[in-house]
């Protein structure tokens, strides 16, 4: 059968199965298991093996439950709170006021996350009803949390990007390294805007200000910043500076989680299961994408689309960055209907033989298509993201993504910055320690 009309069944097949709500692995390894029949290989079974044990058993991988279970720990217990407490008295000055702490505690609560919805779900349940009662804009803080909430998806350590370094065979530590940069970007950019806002719309704030909250209290409120922003540190230091692996500073960083949660009185029997539970249930859940996923890679391999495709492309003689802008559409279009991860492990196998061929690095490259997906997350009208704040606020989605455009096209800045000041990526890591 052509090579075109086997691709064309495929690919309308995924589709159709996404479309009618089958779970992204089950599709991946059923269009997997039709591409290798389509090939005339009816070694299924042996193959899925296989595959499966390659993809699910990494070494890399054995970080990925561990920082989502440093991350539940942080969600089931109080330290989230803290967050909000621990800010608050350090912004009431500043333009914008309190909507910043939607932005800093997304960063700083990525930082031990690693996942967009988590970051977004867990915030906004803390600032959404205090920043309402409080009379602050509500679309304001809607958007901010849109926005800041993808911050998940690149501050370090990020799930994504251990996906990516294990899909594109790049150091993780690295990746990590690389992130911290881009990231601070966001923070900045979004910082600044908010500020700009707050001085065009004052009348949109509340009457009262907290910029005369004393040095004793706002020093007072630190002690409930120390503890989660100390672990931060220690984490990513310890990968910063060669000392740890990722996989060993998750363990440290799931041990500092619960040492802290419980000395802090706010760990139960209760909540530890939770947040085990919960960590199993998404670390499951990845892993089967993982696996779906290889073995769709293995399936398009025996078919030779991903050859035939990078022919293609390289075909066109597409410049790096017309090849940079036609991925960015296509990474924008699939992340309005899949989440980040799905994302990355659905289009890797296919795109970095054309990006190795076009001369880009692939270190900056893990970095680029996080920063896409990002802004994937909340592309108007329908993004991943937009929906998981849309169940908290419960206004309508175009509400919502209104509130959120101002921070995509935020996204879409950094996008260009980073594109056209690729050192923004690169320079952390060729400049520190290393550590695969």
């Amino acid at each position: 059968m052509d090579l075109t009309i086997v691709s064309l069944i495929l690919a309308v097949g995924m589709l159709t199965m996404l479309a009618f709500g089958v779970w992204v692995s089950f599709t991946l390894i059923i269009i997997g298991g039709l591409g290798l029949v389509l090939s005339e290989n009816y070694q299924v079974g042996l193959l899925f093996s296989t595959s499966s044990w390659g993809a699910s058993t990494s070494w890399s991988l054995t970080a990925l439950p561990l920082f989502i279970w440093m991350g539940e720990v942080l969600f089931r217990t109080r330290l989230s709170e803290d967050l909000f407490k621990g800010l608050s008295p350090w912004l009431g000055g500043v333009p914008g006021k309190l909507l910043h702490v939607n932005i800093l505690s997304c960063g700083i609560f990525a930082a031990v996350s690693g996942s967009s919805a988590a970051t977004a779900a867990t915030i906004g349940r803390m600032t959404l009803p205090e920043l309402k009662k409080q009379g602050y804009s509500e679309r304001m803080a809607v958007g901010t949390l849109a926005g800041s909430g993808t911050l998940g998806l690149l501050i370090p350590p990020s799930i994504i990007l251990i996906v990516y370094g294990v899909a594109a065979e790049v150091s993780i530590a690295r990746l990590f390294i690389a992130g911290a940069l881009p990231g601070l970007l966001l923070v900045a950019l979004f910082m600044g805007y908010t500020m700009i806002w707050g001085m065009l719309h004052k009348d949109e704030l509340p009457k009262h200000t907290d910029s005369q909250v004393s040095w004793s209290t706002r020093f007072k409120a630190l002690k409930q910043l120390l503890p989660v922003v100390g672990l931060i540190g220690f984490v990513l230091g310890s990968i910063y500076g060669g000392i740890t692996t990722p996989t060993e500073a998750a363990a440290i960083g799931v041990t500092g989680a619960l040492v802290i949660a419980g000395v802090t009185g706010s760990l139960s029997f209760h909540s530890f299961m939770d947040s085990l539970m919960g960590a199993v249930k998404s670390s499951c859940m990845i892993t089967f994408i993982l696996i779906g996923a290889h073995f769709l890679t293995l399936s398009m391999g025996f078919l030779g689309i991903p050859k035939e495709l990078a022919s293609w492309i390289a075909s066109l003689n597409l410049s790096p960055m017309a090849l940079i802008f036609y991925l960015t559409i296509l990474f924008v279009v699939l992340g309005c209907f899949l989440d980040g991860i799905s994302v990355v492990v659905l289009t890797v196998a296919v795109v970095l033989p054309m990006v190795d061929a076009a001369g880009i690095d692939l270190l900056w490259f893990g970095i680029f298509i996080v920063l896409v997906v990002e802004m994937s997350q909340i592309t108007p009208p329908v993004g991943f993201n937009l929906f998981v704040i849309q169940s908290l606020t419960g206004k309508n989605i175009l509400y919502v993504a209104r509130a959120a455009l101002p921070f995509f096209l935020l996204i879409a800045v950094a996008i260009a910055l980073v594109t056209m000041f690729p050192e923004i990526v690169t320079y952390l890591p060729s400049n520190m320690s290393q550590s695969g």
